[in-house]
């Protein structure tokens, strides 16, 4: 099965500014972006929500990209750069792909921002709801019971 943009052309830093635009296009009011050796991240606040988006980031030195599919034999250098890059270049566009939607999902009614973005708002301690949830939602799976979402919360 091929992939969403596997062979996508654009640039990452234009998949980064087409995101920017269409939350702005949207109503977003703020947004922010960085990154690490392991993900790209975005925020940005909506309908009063901040919003985290954490991309992540394939592993540079993956044998994907520093092998050729014949055992043992390593691709060179820029050969192993250019095929990290096209995958970098490919989450970016899914990413931009992903967000335009559900602001378009959310702009004609199909549903809300909190119900298309929850698992990405931030909650008062910094971690995202889909981060505190779950857990309780596998042991919810696991055991059967109905676990408290929220810190506080009651168990029903």
């Amino acid at each position: 099965m091929s992939r969403y943009a596997e062979r996508t052309e654009v640039p990452s830093d234009r998949s980064r500014a087409e995101i920017e635009r269409t939350l702005r296009r949207y109503g977003a009011t703020q947004f922010a972006y960085g990154w690490d050796r392991n993900n790209a991240t975005i925020m940005f606040e909506i309908a009063e929500r901040c919003v985290l988006f954490r991309l992540p980031l394939p592993d540079r030195n993956a044998a994907e990209f520093t092998m050729t599919k014949r055992p043992g034999v390593a691709r060179t250098e820029s050969a192993a750069e250019n095929l990290y890059e096209q995958a970098v270049r490919q989450r970016w566009r899914a990413l931009a792909l992903v967000i335009k939607a559900k602001l378009e999902a959310t702009a004609v009614g199909i549903t809300t921002i909190e119900q298309e973005f929850l698992a990405h708002i931030v909650l008062p301690g910094g971690r995202t709801v889909g981060e505190h949830t779950a857990p309780a939602i596998a042991a919810a799976y696991a055991g059967g019971q109905m676990p408290a979402l929220l810190p506080g919360g009651d168990v029903r």
